[in-house]
């Protein structure tokens, strides 16, 4: 019976393989070496994220949920790649240069939301490439089944470390550091600790995302629904006019911005494109 067992389950595994996709998704992943995991604590240094005035540094949060996460699936056998350990700050490009270095691997960006509206809240997830969707329904399945907040929605968009990846990539806001009860929760250290187990859950169990949908919030073993998702991407004819009128606007402004230092630059990128 048992020998049976085993024989039906390794034919489990060979049928699974070929709808794995990218990368592996087992920590050992069948091979010598395990995934890799490259965790971007977003921010950093005199990037402090968030809006002008904003009490909660997102810069700090990120940067401990990132170390928590890191802990996490280093226990699982994963091998884990950070893009900042410290409080400095790292450009977008060098970020998406350390994801793109490693092969097998998968980039999660650890971010916290911000509104000028105290009342905004909720936890939402972001992938650009379609080959992350799978790895975005699996982490928000996860973060909003654990977390008080309610779910914002996965969402699809270009920001630049989502766009210029070439590795399965996310970013995921754990909730508003501008709204009181969100802030609340991001400060309490078991609930930073609870975020990264949930969004390493959704590391291990990319592989069982089906397209079938759920009604339910609680992942089972078998399988997790495949979100629908919002495409931010899509720019209208009306928005491209808006656009050119407020470029005429902006020319006289080109040339003080072109004397900016690189950092500055980058921070102004940072910020117009808005990376969580």
């Amino acid at each position: 019976m048992r020998k049976n067992f085993f024989r039906i389950s390794l034919l489990g595994v060979g049928l699974l393989t070929p709808f794995l996709g990218h990368g592996s998704y087992a920590a050992s992943g069948g091979s010598s070496s395990p995934t890799t995991v490259v965790i971007d604590a977003g921010h950093g240094g005199y990037d402090r994220g968030g809006i002008p005035g904003q009490r909660v540094s997102e810069k700090d949060m990120t940067l401990d949920v990132a170390r928590r996460l890191k802990s996490v699936l280093a226990a699982s056998g994963y091998r884990v790649v950070m893009t900042r350990d410290s409080d400095v700050f790292v450009p977008l490009g060098t970020r998406t240069a350390i994801a793109n270095s490693n092969r097998n691997a998968i980039f999660v960006s650890v971010h916290f939301n911000s509104a000028t509206r105290g009342g905004a809240s909720g936890i939402e997830t972001y992938f650009y490439s379609r080959d992350s969707l799978a790895l975005a329904s699996a982490i928000h399945h996860y973060v909003v089944g654990g977390a008080p907040s309610a779910s914002r929605g996965v969402r699809r968009r270009g920001y630049y470390v989502l766009r210029k990846t070439s590795i399965p990539a996310v970013l995921v806001e754990c909730g508003f550091l501008t709204n009181p009860t969100e802030a609340g929760y991001a400060q309490n250290a078991s609930y930073r600790q609870k975020l990264a187990e949930e969004i390493a859950a959704g590391v291990r169990s990319r592989g069982s995302v089906s397209s079938s949908f759920s009604t339910t919030r609680v992942a089972t073993d078998e399988t997790i629904p495949l979100q629908p998702y919002m495409d931010q991407t899509r720019v209208t004819t009306r928005s491209k006019k808006s656009r050119s009128k407020r470029s005429a606007r902006k020319s006289s402004r080109h040339k003080k911005k072109t004397s900016l230092k690189p950092a500055e630059i980058e921070a102004r990128v940072a910020s117009s494109d808005r990376e969580g």
